[in-house]
């Protein structure tokens, strides 16, 4: 049985509508990567743009091998990402939820709500194209109404136990806007970020 806070935030937005702002947002984003960034650091701890371009294409694959009900958990073999196939990936799995072959997704031994898993995927996707900004230096901040309604969805999915191992510890900021609160609960100061970002 679903609790009151979960029934909460999978009714309070559309979820393929919300992977597709998010997804329209990181589209945008990539459009400032180019060969010789590359090498850069990122807001991920130890991974630089390229390596965070083959996680976020990794996770595109398994956000939409989701929706025909299974996702395989073996270990992708690293590749060279390329921000055209990132894009292509992205349309992909938007046109795969939109007509889903199944509403729950496997994931070992869990069986995943979709509704849940599209929010999380939006929130993945989002967050990560933020880091790319950031690591590009051209990023634009995500915005309110996006940030507003990821952040009600990283407040149930991250637990403390997250913390250290998928995330680093919360960071304390003022009660500011919602994009900044939202990366502060996944461990990222915006703040410091916005200091710092190298350009080109």
């Amino acid at each position: 049985m679903l609790d009151g806070r979960l029934i909460a935030v999978l009714t309070a937005t559309d979820p393929v509508e919300l992977l597709e702002r998010a997804i329209g947002y990181t589209r945008g984003v990539l459009a400032g990567v180019t060969d010789d960034l590359l090498e850069r650091r990122t807001p991920c701890a130890a991974w630089s743009l390229d390596d965070l371009l083959a996680h976020m294409s990794d996770g595109l694959d398994a956000f939409t091998e989701a929706s025909r009900g299974h996702v395989d958990v073996g270990l992708a073999p690293p590749a060279t990402t390329t921000v055209g196939a990132l894009k292509e990936k992205a349309c992909i799995l938007l046109a795969a939820w939109t007509s889903p072959a199944a509403v729950t997704a496997r994931l070992g031994t869990l069986h995943l709500d979709s509704g849940l898993l599209l929010r999380v995927g939006a929130l993945e996707i989002t967050v990560h194209g933020w880091d790319v900004g950031r690591a590009t230096g051209t990023g634009a901040p995500i915005p309110d109404a996006l940030a507003a309604d990821l952040l009600e969805v990283a407040d149930l999915v991250v637990s403390p136990t997250d913390r250290g191992v998928r995330f680093a510890r919360h960071v304390s900021v003022p009660d500011t806007d919602p994009a900044t609160r939202l990366l502060a609960h996944l461990g990222r100061d915006a703040r410091a970020w916005r200091q710092i970002a190298p350009t080109r």
